[in-house]
């Protein structure tokens, strides 16, 4: 089975939504349903989020790739015009869509999760095998970081 066909199987009987306003709401509730940090995904022009509850099977459309550069680690990280992945609590793995600049070159994530929810830290993955940990904190959803900060 081809890559797509997969992808297409795991579309049926999921929860899809349409327009940037309630795919935003949906994508942070699905953040928070498994418990990583609703800024992990600032995807601006959403135009479809799916998610297939019995697989796991989550899509994210947007109209095209978007960075962002989360500052509290410098890290400039790219998103595909859709970004796919299976999620469980605390993971989201089989990441597809999702690469973060490393020096001087791009790097496919694969992985990101957190072990320890004591520990604070999440890590991100690559498709070769590197991790790297960041604090839980650096992804937080501008809404909280403005309401947790200085008031400004």
């Amino acid at each position: 089975m081809s890559t797509q066909a997969m992808i297409d199987s795991q579309r049926v009987g999921a929860e899809v939504y349409h327009g940037a306003e309630l795919c935003k709401e949906k994508s942070m509730k699905l953040l928070e349903e498994i418990h990583l940090p609703r800024g992990l995904l600032p995807l601006p022009a959403l135009e479809e989020v799916g998610y297939n509850r019995a697989t796991g099977f989550v899509w994210l459309k947007q109209k095209k790739a978007t960075t962002h550069v989360f500052k509290a680690i410098s890290k400039k990280v790219s998103y595909a015009p859709e970004v796919t992945a299976f999620v469980e609590d605390r993971r989201m793995k089989r990441l597809s869509g999702v690469k973060s600049r490393e020096l001087l070159i791009w790097v496919s994530l694969s992985d990101m999760y957190i072990d320890d929810p004591e520990s604070k830290r999440i890590t991100f993955k690559s498709q070769a095998g590197i991790s790297l940990s960041f604090p839980v904190s650096a992804f937080q959803a501008e809404e909280e970081e403005r309401s947790n900060g200085d008031g400004k």
